[in-house]
């Protein structure tokens, strides 16, 4: 029940960052619902499709699409009242980043599939979110910038696979891979870590 919970919370802060996202956008309030939903449950439901789960985890639990529609009511009213959130939304979204990475990872490793799938599977969960979200609302999508984002849920990724491959406890292995993956993106954001990126030529 606590990874049920906490799957709603990264719901919830991921339906916050849809909201966000739109701020400048001049959507209504269906479009930046339209965006949050996708935001919050894009990456999952392609997971479940590519992964043959059946049905889609939203579908079998409309709680989801409640947490969704509860988070976006709340930001759109905080937004009216105070300004964004800061530091503390960015520590949200990399708990979000790295728990929906790991869930995606161990429904993958527990469906018997290979560690490359296992790593492509959870880090698809963590980023596919965002990804749509900053297609939809004409942002360059946060994974093909500079970020440490997608780098730091394969890292709690594979930091999982070795320790699933020991005697610990499966439960240690996905907590510490939490553990890595939230705390190398708090890390690149704290002291501005990025990835290099191809010079250009000069002509």
């Amino acid at each position: 029940m606590l990874l049920y919970y906490l799957d709603l919370a990264g719901v919830a802060v991921f339906a916050a960052s849809g909201v966000l996202a739109t701020r400048d956008r001049n959507l209504d309030i269906f479009g930046v619902l339209i965006v949050a939903t996708f935001t919050a449950i894009g990456g999952g439901t392609l997971r479940d499709l590519l992964l043959g789960h059946q049905p889609i985890f939203w579908v079998a639990d409309y709680g989801y699409l409640f947490t969704i529609l509860v988070a976006v009511l709340v930001t759109v009213v905080y937004l009216s009242l105070r300004p964004p959130p800061g530091a503390l939304f960015l520590i949200a979204d990399a708990m979000g980043l790295a728990f929906f990475a790991m869930s995606g990872a161990k429904l993958a490793l527990d469906a018997g599939h290979s560690a490359p799938i296992v790593v492509v599977m959870g880090t698809m969960t963590g980023v596919m979110g965002g990804i749509l979200r900053d297609v939809l609302t004409a942002h360059v999508p946060l994974i093909l910038q500079r970020d440490v984002y997608a780098t730091a849920a394969v890292a709690g990724i594979v930091v999982y696979l070795m320790l699933r491959s020991t005697p610990l406890p499966p439960t240690f292995a996905f907590w510490a891979g939490v553990l890595v993956a939230v705390g190398l993106r708090l890390v690149a954001i704290r002291w501005g870590l990025n990835l290099p990126s191809i010079p250009r030529k000069s002509t």
